[in-house]
């Protein structure tokens, strides 16, 4: 790919603080997303600084050679929840999240030692170009039904298996491809600048366009129209203080100051086992996001910096991250794909972006206008994310043979499989549709590759 900009290059200070805006819009939804999700008393502004740190330690350990942010992670949901079940106070809980997220870390370091003693060639065989082309093609699809979800919000009808059309509905669509159509035209046809801005300039669009709707329904009624819900703001200055414009976040470590007394053997093995069998499937959600980057920067980044690294700061990123946001971090596919999209592959973009995120945190009208961007608005970016990323993934598929059956069973399966969203849970742990699809994957490969020596064909028929 021809990139605007390199992996060393450094854009001028008012570009860099723009391109830096944008690759926190872009990974904003997802990171916020987690700590709504698990509650508990969770916060978006916590897990911003603990995603901003974490990229930070991640830039440290790559010797800022790898140009991809790290945000909270889904994978761990169900860990997350763990540690919070069987009526343990709250204190105790978040002292599972960081005891967790430091097991998970453990198994990346110990997995880096293992590399860094043996190579990466073992990689390599374990999962060629067949295999991790369609499970980063899966990593964009499977994430689809989000993108779409967002931009519809309306209510899906399974027995039609489609979203129920209403007027509502018909805004956030509207809005949502408004916001898309601004994102394309923007970075097929726009100058330089807008190239390299699309998202910020597509959801600007979207969200102008839903405040002026919300704007004509608060003065004439209409509730319908009522598309951006300001009560973020609202509630922000009801009664104004100094925490309206700046607050601390409320991190992890804090909350979980006292539950060292609470702490016994049980309850550490229940973390662990929600924890560490996790690690090992985003174990392969990272050589899968960083081999995409790697085709996309035309830089193999498991040689160099190496996977080593990539791991060591992916694992005491993620460490990091919980300390703070309480959520364990991971590679995220929005930041490859934005990356993708915009051709910057700067890492000083990435580190001034980790930057803002901390910055932000502190900053409470900050929070409180991310929070008011609408989902369908960010459901029309993220139909472009995800699927650059499904595409970058079928690209790598470019060179393989597929006349060759032993191929054509790899990527089937594996394609089938993820798009049929095949997951599995065993207890607290649950193979998410990627880590499934692709251990197939591996598996049907190294079934496949010691071919037996073919028998010769005899032509001839018997008369």
């Amino acid at each position: 790919m021809n990139l605007i900009y390199g992996v060393k290059d450094k854009p001028q200070f008012k570009h860099l603080l723009v391109f830096a805006f944008q690759q926190v819009l872009a990974i904003m939804a997802a990171t916020i997303a987690v700590p709504a999700i698990i509650g508990n008393g969770m916060t978006a502004a916590a897990a911003l600084f603990g995603a901003g740190v974490g990229t930070l330690v991640y830039q440290l350990f790559t010797k800022f050679r790898s140009p991809v942010f790290l945000g909270s992670s889904f994978a761990f949901l169900g860990s997350m929840f763990a540690a919070f079940a069987g009526g343990v106070s709250a204190s105790l809980g978040y002292m599972g999240l960081i005891m967790g997220a430091a097991m998970a870390g453990l198994v990346y370091v110990i997995i880096a030692v293992i590399v860094r003693l043996c190579g990466t060639n073992w990689v390599s065989k374990l999962m060629p170009a067949v295999v991790i082309g369609p499970t980063v093609a899966i990593i964009g699809l499977s994430l689809a039904g989000n993108a779409v979800g967002d931009l519809v919000s309306g209510t899906y009808d399974s027995g039609l298996s489609a979203y129920v059309f209403d007027a509502s509905s018909g805004l956030h669509i509207l809005c949502g491809l408004v916001t898309l159509a601004v994102t394309m035209l923007c970075s097929t046809y726009g100058k330089k600048m807008s190239r390299l801005i699309p998202f910020i300039l597509g959801i600007l669009a979207g969200y102008g366009l839903a405040s002026v709707l919300t704007l004509i329904g608060s003065l004439s009624g209409i509730e319908v129209l009522k598309l951006v819900n300001f009560t973020p703001f609202a509630d922000l200055f009801r009664e104004i203080t100094v925490s309206s414009f700046i607050a601390v976040p409320e991190f992890t470590f804090i909350k979980a100051f006292g539950a060292f007394g609470e702490i016994n053997g049980a309850y550490i093995g229940t973390i662990a086992m929600a924890y560490i069998p996790v690690a090992f499937v985003v174990f392969a959600e990272h050589i899968a996001d960083h081999k995409n980057l790697s085709t996309i920067i035309d830089k193999d980044l498991l040689q160099d910096p190496g996977l080593d690294k990539t791991l060591l700061g992916d694992g005491v990123g993620s460490i990091v991250g919980a300390f703070f946001g309480g959520c364990p971090n991971t590679t995220y596919g929005e930041s490859v794909g934005c990356v993708a999209i915009t051709r910057n592959a700067s890492v000083i973009t990435i580190t001034t972006a980790a930057v803002m995120c901390i910055l932000i945190s502190f900053i409470s009208p900050f929070v409180a206008f991310l929070s008011t961007i609408p989902s369908f608005v960010m459901g029309g970016v993220c139909i472009a994310l995800y699927g650059f990323i499904a595409v970058s993934g079928l690209k790598m598929l470019q060179k393989v043979d597929l006349g060759d059956n032993k191929n054509l069973f790899v990527a089937s399966i594996i394609l089938i499989t993820g798009i049929g969203n095949l997951a599995l849970a065993f207890g607290q742990i649950t193979l998410r549709t990627v880590a499934c699809s692709l251990i197939l994957g591996i598996l049907t490969n190294l079934m496949l590759s010691r071919k037996a020596k073919e028998a010769p064909v005899d032509e001839t028929f018997p008369e």
